[in-house]
């Protein structure tokens, strides 16, 4: 198999992954451990290439994968309304132009101190 199973069944497995890629587009760096990290960094890269492409096709596939997620908040004092991002947005509007000349490798994986309890090897996953 070209995949860590990572203990899991295939549907707990994506519903994982899914959500891993999430909190990485909207915190840009996560925490968590090796196998994990270098599993996400295959889908990461995914959906910022997608994101690059920006047409409404890849706009739908990066949608069927990111979670329907608030990344941020802002206040607008001119309209007296609150301004809601989501993860696919932020995706779309801040993280893929910003990668625009890149030809891949948008994520680095820094390895940490093992987990305590149970030594797991840990990693830092953010975006470059």
């Amino acid at each position: 198999m070209a995949y860590r199973k990572l203990g899991r069944t295939s549907s707990q497995r994506k519903a994982m992954l899914r959500d891993l890629t999430t909190d990485l587009l909207i915190n840009e760096s996560i925490v968590t451990t090796e196998a994990r990290a270098k599993e996400i960094r295959k889908t990461v890269e995914k959906m910022i290439t997608l994101g690059k492409r920006g047409d409404l096709h890849a706009r739908r596939q990066a949608a069927a994968f990111v979670r329907n997620e608030i990344a941020s908040e802002v206040y607008d004092a001119e309209n007296d309304k609150i301004v809601t991002t989501t993860a696919l947005q932020k995706l779309f509007s801040d993280i893929a132009p910003r990668y625009a000349d890149r030809n891949g490798g948008y994520t680095r994986i820094l390895k940490t101190e093992p987990r305590r309890g149970d030594a797991a090897p840990m990693a830092i996953i953010e975006l470059v």
